[in-house]
């Protein structure tokens, strides 16, 4: 993909000689109460594990944007059909004759499915890779799209559910990887932004799912047109994911030839014998920080999805036969939560504040909660336009900064462990969130589900002030930087025969 004189897009160092190697093992260190006398156990890792001079590059590679835009968008496929269904739910209560609790299922199911199967995807992502996962995701994800197509016929409720339940599956392969790819392939000074671009495709498919559904289905009370619209709706999906699927086995690489920053050049070391699975989940439950994180981000997220699956439920109870505009309302959410991320993500990599801006965006989240709550009823659509977009700005912008602290918080484990206990959490509460608020909307009405939700957030809010800031991967970095700039084996490359060159690969 690049000529023979690509210069590298950042300047990198070099590592060669044995001091160095000797001076890097300080960044290795990872601390850890193992027991509970506080023992603190290291792992110390050689960067050159041979002992030999062998130079030891960084350097950022141009195709990294692919990577991260071919995940988005196989993530924005998968995340469309989350809420397919539950933003016309009243039309699929009425084609497939089931009740209005049986078609939220449809979305709780992607939760309900994480939660079981995230901890063996995880570890299958530690030991197989980015490239193994990100196939298994595609073809599940085009599997379950297929599946679907056959189902629509209103006596095949249960095959569209086995379909749904292959996307679901899908999800537990996509949702930790943001972080993941981020720290893989991108420096230290645009990873955040590169995790926001990848949760990114999951917010947009999100926003297409609240949006293209009440276009492509019209509440029509022939039933033969309306499974041709359904029809039309599932064959579109099956060909966007099918052309993903080709496109993720002919092209989507594992990693890059040099890592992009010294923390994941110590990273690649590890050796499989050195690096338990068991122990690093162990490790992260020990973590105080982290676990206030994980109950903190499953606080809002779980609430986010609480929203987005009832959404189509409070807009018509308040604004009857306006199908089409609870899409356009939940599309503002999410358009309102994808410049919130990349915001966030971009501001996080200038001030690297990730404690201060996780609270500020926690505490805001929990305003806007409370006035879409007080102004859902008044009767004006543009009023509840603007006050969900102002929630969607904080509440699915706190996305990508869960994921990015967590990294911080748990350096060096796993970027894909920690992004899947937070993203576990989210699930567990999103689920009892769902049906706690179905249950209150149905019995006392919108305001008293969603002053339920807004509780729920300020006891995140109060939670997040007290999550210790030790940004462990920053250390990393900076003691490298550090190390590099002290040592005179280090030095600067030149473009010149024998300096590495991007792969062709």
């Amino acid at each position: 993909m690049s000529g023979e004189n690509e210069k590298p897009s950042l300047v990198y160092g070099e590592i060669k000689d044995n001091q160095n190697v000797l001076d890097l093992e300080k960044i290795t260190i990872m601390k850890s109460a193992v027991d509970s006398e506080d023992v603190r156990m290291e792992h110390k890792i050689r960067l050159n594990q041979n002992g030999d001079d062998t130079n030891q590059t960084i350097k950022l590679y141009k195709r990294r944007w692919f990577i991260v835009l071919l995940f988005s968008s196989y993530s924005l496929c998968n995340s469309f059909q989350w809420i397919q269904y539950g933003i016309i739910n009243n039309i699929f209560m009425r084609f497939y004759g089931v009740e209005s609790f049986t078609i939220d299922w449809m979305s709780m199911i992607y939760m309900l499915t994480y939660i079981p199967f995230i901890f063996p995807v995880t570890w299958l992502l530690d030991k197989k890779g980015l490239r193994v996962i990100a196939l298994v995701a595609t073809a599940m994800n085009c599997a379950g799209t297929w599946i679907k197509v056959t189902s629509v016929r209103p006596n095949l409720f249960a095959v569209t559910m086995l379909g749904q339940f292959c996307c679901s599956l899908a999800q537990v392969f996509i949702l930790g990887m943001p972080s993941k790819i981020a720290s893989v392939w991108f420096g230290s000074e645009e990873v955040s932004t590169a995790c926001s671009i990848g949760v990114f495709g999951n917010q947009l498919g999100i926003a297409i799912g609240f949006l293209v559904p009440p276009i492509l289905v019209p509440n029509i009370e022939d039933m033969d047109q309306l499974a041709y619209h359904i029809s039309i709706m599932f064959y579109i999906t099956a060909g966007v994911a099918t052309l993903l699927f080709l496109l993720v086995v002919m092209v989507f690489q594992e990693r890059p030839e040099l890592p992009p920053t010294q923390a994941q050049a110590t990273a690649r070391c590890i050796s499989p014998e050195q690096y338990s699975y068991t122990a690093s989940i162990l490790r992260l439950l020990r973590n105080k920080p982290f676990l206030l994180l994980i109950l903190t981000y499953g606080l809002n997220v779980g609430c986010f999805y609480a929203v987005g699956t009832l959404l189509n439920r409070m807009i018509i109870e308040h604004y009857p036969g306006e199908e089409l505009n609870a899409g356009r309302i939940g599309l503002t959410i999410i358009i309102a939560g994808m410049v919130g991320s990349l915001i966030c993500g971009i501001w996080l990599d200038r001030t690297k504040t990730y404690k201060q801006t996780t609270l500020t965006v926690y505490l805001m989240s929990f305003v806007g909660m409370l006035v879409y709550a007080f102004t859902l009823s008044l009767g004006h659509l543009w009023v509840v336009f603007l006050t969900a977009g102002a929630l969607g700005f904080f509440m699915t912008g706190y996305l990508p900064l869960g994921f990015e602290f967590g990294v911080e918080l748990t350096y060096p484990e796993c970027e894909g462990t920690s992004s899947g206990l937070l993203n576990c959490s989210a699930q567990v509460f999103g689920i009892m969130f769902t049906i706690c608020q179905g249950k209150i909307i149905d019995n006392y009405g919108t305001l008293a589900g969603n002053i339920f939700l807004c509780v729920f957030l300020f006891i995140g809010s109060v939670l997040t002030g007290f999550i210790k800031s030790d940004l462990q991967r920053q250390k990393a970095n900076q003691l490298a930087k550090a190390t590099i700039s002290r040592n005179p084996g280090c030095k600067m490359p030149r473009n010149q025969k024998g300096i590495s060159r991007e792969s062709s690969s």
